[in-house]
């Protein structure tokens, strides 16, 4: 989470979740890391519209999730983030959804996370536990003089 937070300037602190084009298109740019709109038709798993992928290009851009550059009479799209700061941009904002609700809510966070990590991955809910312990650990030598 430290990485993202460098670059929280970078993107609006709301973001919208992106629809099943706009994922498939960042993937591509991920991969690629530039590609102009003739580039990633060309890459999509379906024929689309060239204006469709130049409107979605457009959208991700005005969302601030791409840079763009102008090469001769077309736009070089590249992610204004990587995958990784994007998906930790994605998880702090559910979680922060939640734990500004009433108490219950984060509550409900806490005991639905848990109970995914642990159905999910034995080793991450070690991790998840490491991690709380060591944040502990960092909060007790703020609170000692």
């Amino acid at each position: 989470m430290i990485s993202f937070l460098k670059h929280r300037n970078a993107v609006p602190r709301n973001v919208v979740p992106l629809g099943p084009l706009e994922n498939s298109v960042m993937e591509i740019l991920w991969t690629r890391g530039e590609c102009n709109v003739h580039d990633v038709v060309e890459i999509l798993d379906r024929p689309l519209a060239y204006t469709t992928v130049m409107t979605t290009l457009d959208r991700l851009f005005k969302k601030a999730l791409l840079n763009r550059r102008k090469d001769e009479r077309a736009f070089i799209y590249s992610p204004r983030l990587s995958r990784q700061e994007w998906e930790e941009k994605r998880a702090g904002d559910l979680l922060a959804g939640f734990l500004a609700g009433p108490k219950h809510s984060g509550e409900v966070l806490i005991s639905c996370l848990v109970e995914a990590v642990g159905q999910h991955d034995e080793a991450l809910l070690d991790e998840l536990e490491r991690k709380i312990r060591l944040k502990r650990e960092e909060l007790d030598r703020r609170r000692q003089p």
